[in-house]
C-alpha cells in the first residue's frame, strides 16, 4: 500500500554502530528522509516527499517519525506494543485528473497493537490497527517476516509481509459512491483486500553517531483493490532514503 514515513516495517531505525541500544538508557536522533511512492490510482502523479525524522528510545517507549510504540511486558519471548501511527493513504480530487469529482479520503492515526518475536533464523512480527476517527473506519492486520544480516558497517534487512485490510478500508480509499459515479467511473463497493509486499532495507553506518539506510519496496495489491475503476495497476511501491545522527 502507499505507506507514509511511519508505516516503515521495522521496530528503530539503525542503532548507533549498528550495534543497539545501551542497556538502559535512552537514544534519540535527528535526520532527514525523503521518499517517492508509485500510486496505484489512474493517472496518478508519483509523489516525491521530504520529511524530518525524528526518533527517541528507551526501555518504555518508541518514537520514530510520526509514530510511537509503547513498550508492554514481554509474554515470553515476545515483545508486546501498544501503536500509532500516522498514514497518509488519503487523496483529493486534484491529485489526479481521474480523480475529479471524488470526495477526499483523508489520512489518518491508526491505533492498535503489535507483537514481535525475535526468533533465531528471523523476527515474526504482527499487527493490528483500527481507524477509531470517524474517516474510514477499517481494521489493517500485517503479518511480517524480516533478518537482518549484518557486513563491516553495512545492514541487510529484506522482509516479505501479508496485509489484510478490511471491507471498511477498501471500499473508503478505493470505493467510489453512488454520487461520485459517471460514465467511465461506475459505483463500486470495496470489499476486503490482501495485499502481499517484499522489500529489502540497507543501512550503512557513516561514523559513531551517524547513519544513512536506503528502503526499497513493491506491494502486490488485493484482488478487491485492483478491480476498483480508481486504480489501473496491480502493484503499488515505496524507495525511501534518509540520513539520521543520533545523539
Amino acid at each position: 500500500m502507499p505507506a507514509a514515513w511511519a508505516q516503515q516495517s521495522r521496530e528503530a531505525p539503525p542503532p548507533r554502530s549498528m550495534g543497539g541500544n545501551q542497556a538502559g538508557g535512552s537514544q534519540w536522533g535527528l535526520g532527514i528522509g525523503i521518499f517517492a511512492e508509485r500510486q496505484p490510482y489512474r493517472e496518478h502523479n508519483n509523489k516525491l516527499r521530504a520529511l524530518p525524522l525524528i526518533m527517541y528510545m528507551n526501555k518504555y517507549v518508541s518514537v520514530l517519525g510520526p509514530g510511537i510504540d509503547v513498550h508492554l511486558p514481554s509474554a515470553g519471548p515476545v515483545a508486546l506494543r501498544l501503536r500509532a501511527r500516522y498514514s497518509s493513504d488519503g487523496y483529493e480530487a486534484k491529485d489526479s485528473p481521474f480523480l475529479a469529482g471524488m470526495a477526499e479520503r483523508k489520512d489518518s492515526v491508526w491505533l492498535g497493537g503489535a507483537a514481535l518475536w525475535r526468533a533465531g533464523f528471523a523476527n515474526l512480527s504482527a499487527e493490528i490497527l483500527t481507524n477509531p476517527f470517524g474517516n474510514s473506519d477499517g481494521t489493517k492486520f500485517k503479518l511480517q517476516l524480516d533478518r537482518r544480516f549484518m557486513s563491516g558497517a553495512f545492514a541487510f534487512t529484506p522482509r516479505v509481509a501479508a496485509q489484510r485490510l478490511d471491507d471498511n478500508y477498501v471500499d473508503y480509499y478505493y470505493g467510489v459512491r453512488q454520487t461520485e459515479a459517471r460514465i467511465d467511473r461506475a459505483r463500486y463497493a470495496g470489499r476486503a483486500a490482501t495485499n502481499l509486499e517484499v522489500g529489502v532495507r540497507v543501512d550503512y553506518a557513516i561514523a559513531q553517531k551517524q547513519s544513512v539506510f536506503v528502503d526499497l519496496s513493491t506491494t502486490r495489491l488485493g484482488g478487491a483493490i485492483e478491480r476498483s475503476p480508481l486504480v489501473d495497476r496491480s502493484s503499488a511501491g515505496v524507495a525511501r532514503a534518509g540520513y539520521l545522527y543520533q545523539f
